[in-house]
């Protein structure tokens, strides 16, 4: 079984992370950030992926530090669970709809962090939730699960479609990439070797 468990600490922030990329969408959150443990649902229930995470942070300040932690040690479970890369489809995609809102993600197990994070969200807030820090997570995620994501929010007007869309649409597009190809088994999905 592809699974990891990660735990980090700071001074703002104590968070532990669990991941199983061959479960059935089984989660568990405890973020303090209720939007938050929705859109990590989303992602656990399409990516068909088992996630728990339990998060202290100084949310008295505000959520930035809470949220990029999380994305940087979801990250970092991500990538120790996925293991050595072979066989694997190594690249993912999904389109969601949700009402008027449409979403694009596309990402690329590649080794390389990378982010192109186009969303023009409607409002500022989603109900207490800053919208910006959205970005901040998939940064954080990115940067250690060592992914590059394109992420477009194609149509939309109401920001909780916008952001759902998008958090439905890496799920789905993780799952695709995560998933072994049995006509690649045991082959690294690069014609350098390594990923």
């Amino acid at each position: 079984m592809r699974q990891a468990e990660i735990s980090r600490n700071t001074l703002e922030t104590q968070i532990t992370v669990s991941i199983n990329l061959d479960g059935s969408g089984v989660s568990q959150f405890n973020t303090g950030l209720g939007f938050l443990d929705h859109m990590l649902d989303q992602i656990a229930r399409h990516g068909m992926m088992d996630i728990q995470v339990q998060a202290k942070g100084d949310l008295h300040i505000d959520a930035h530090h809470t949220v990029e932690d999380i994305g940087i040690t979801l990250g970092q479970a991500f990538l120790k669970a996925l293991g050595d890369k072979k066989g694997i489809n190594r690249y993912g995609h999904a389109y969601v709809p949700l009402d008027e809102a449409l979403s694009r993600v596309v990402l690329d197990l590649s080794g390389r962090p990378g982010l192109e994070f186009s969303c023009e969200f409607t409002r500022a807030a989603i109900g207490e939730f800053d919208v910006d820090l959205i970005h901040e997570f998939f940064q954080g995620f990115v940067n250690h699960a060592l992914v590059t994501l394109h992420i477009d929010n194609l149509k939309g007007h109401n920001s909780h479609h916008q952001a759902e869309t998008i958090f439905k649409a890496f799920g789905r597009a993780l799952r695709m990439a995560v998933t072994h190809d049995p006509r690649m088994a045991g082959i690294m999905p690069s014609t350098k070797g390594s990923l």
